[in-house]
C-alpha cells in the first residue's frame, strides 16, 4: 500500500500539518522536528503528491493547454513549441481538447476548479471565448494563440495574416497572373478575412469561393468552376490542405501547374514540400507561436506584466514549383 502523510505523521510523532510544513519548506517547524520528519520520510519511502505540494505552495507548476483538436495539420508544431518552452522552465503540461463538445468543456472546467494548473495557453475552440473570458476575469491567466479576429481582453499571439495574403498576391502579380481564384476558409475566422483582404488589396478579384479548409473542398471547388467554364490563371488557397485538393483537381482536368495555373497555399505544413508539384505557400511561424505564447504565460506567472496588445509574428512566402 502507498505510504501516506498520515503514516509519516504517526511514525514521527507529529501532526499531518507539521509534516506538510516540512514538505513545503515552511519556516514554522523547529530544526530537530524537521530533521526527524525528513528521516521518517526517507525510511518509509514517502513520495508527496505533486498536486498537493503545488496547492500548498500556491502553485502547481503546471500549465494547461486547450485546443479544438489535435487533427488540425499545424497543431503539432504549435504544441511542440509550447512543450519545449514549458519543460525548459521545469513546468508540466496538461492538454485538453474539445473533441467531445460540451462533455470536454465540462471536464476541462472541473480541472480549472481543482486548480490543477496555474495558467492556460489556448487555441480557441469554437464557442468558448465567453467561457474563457469569464475564467480570465476570475483570475486564471490565459494567453491565446490566433484570436480569430475576436480581440479578447487577455494576451494573444498572432501572425500577419493580412500581409501573408498580400505577399501571395504580389508574387502572383509579378509572375503575370491577373485572374486569380481565392479559396478561403470559414468566413467567421478573423484570419480568413485578413488573408482575403490582404490579397485583394494587391490583386482585386471577385472569383472567391468560401470553403472549410479541407482537401475535399479544394478539389470540388476547382472541379465545379472548370465544369462551369470559369477562367482563372492562379489559385490562392487559404491553407495547404485545400491547396492539395486544388492540385489534384487541376491534374485530373489536364491543367498543368504552374504553366496553365499557378497555386499558392498558406501554413507551410510539412506536406507542402511533398505535393506534386511542391507547393508555394505562406509560412506561418506555428512553432514560434507556441513558444511565444508559453513564454508570455510563464513570464506572467513569474510576475511580469503582459503586453497590452497582441504579439505579432511575421509570415514568410516560401516559393516552390507550384508558383515559381
Amino acid at each position: 500500500m502507498r505510504v501516506t502523510i498520515a503514516d509519516v505523521a504517526r511514525e514521527a510523532g507529529v501532526s499531518k500539518t507539521t509534516v506538510s510544513r516540512v514538505i513545503n519548506t515552511k519556516g514554522e517547524v523547529d530544526g530537530s522536528t524537521a530533521a526527524r520528519v525528513r528521516e521518517v520520510i526517507a525510511q518509509l519511502g514517502y513520495v508527496p503528491s505533486s498536486g498537493a505540494v503545488g496547492l500548498a505552495r500556491g502553485s502547481s507548476r503546471t500549465v494547461g493547454m486547450l485546443v479544438p483538436s489535435l487533427t488540425w495539420p499545424w497543431m503539432g508544431e504549435v504544441l511542440q513549441g509550447v512543450v519545449d518552452t514549458v519543460e525548459a522552465a521545469d513546468y508540466g503540461l496538461l492538454l485538453f481538447t474539445c473533441n467531445r463538445g460540451a462533455e470536454s468543456v465540462e471536464r476541462f472546467t472541473s480541472q480549472v476548479s481543482a486548480r490543477a494548473f496555474d495558467g492556460l495557453v489556448v487555441v480557441e475552440p469554437e464557442n468558448t471565448l465567453d467561457h474563457l473570458t469569464a475564467l480570465h476575469r476570475g483570475g486564471l491567466p490565459i494567453v491565446l494563440i490566433d484570436d480569430r479576429g475576436h480581440h479578447p481582453e487577455f494576451p494573444s499571439v498572432v501572425t500577419t495574416n493580412h500581409e501573408g495574403g498580400a505577399s501571395a498576391a504580389r508574387h502572383l502579380l509579378a509572375a503575370g497572373r491577373t485572374s486569380p481564384l481565392v479559396l478561403t476558409g470559414p468566413q467567421d475566422f478573423g484570419c480568413v478575412r485578413d488573408r482575403l483582404d490582404g490579397f485583394r488589396s494587391v490583386l482585386p478579384t471577385d472569383l472567391v469561393v468560401h470553403g472549410d479548409f479541407t482537401e475535399l473542398c479544394g478539389r470540388q471547388a476547382v472541379e465545379q468552376l472548370i465544369a462551369e467554364g470559369a477562367q482563372f490563371d492562379s489559385v490562392f488557397a487559404h491553407n495547404d490542405i485545400s491547396a492539395a485538393g486544388v492540385l489534384r483537381a487541376l491534374r485530373a482536368a489536364g491543367r498543368s501547374v504552374p504553366d496553365d495555373i499557378a497555386v499558392v497555399g498558406f501554413d507551410d505544413i510539412p506536406m507542402a514540400e511533398h505535393t506534386e508539384p511542391p507547393l508555394t505557400t505562406v509560412r506561418q511561424p506555428t512553432r514560434q507561436m507556441g513558444e511565444t505564447a508559453a513564454r508570455l504565460l510563464l513570464s506572467h506567472l513569474g510576475g511580469t506584466a503582459t503586453p497590452d496588445g497582441p504579439v505579432v509574428l511575421p509570415t514568410e512566402l516560401v516559393v516552390r514549383l507550384s508558383a515559381p
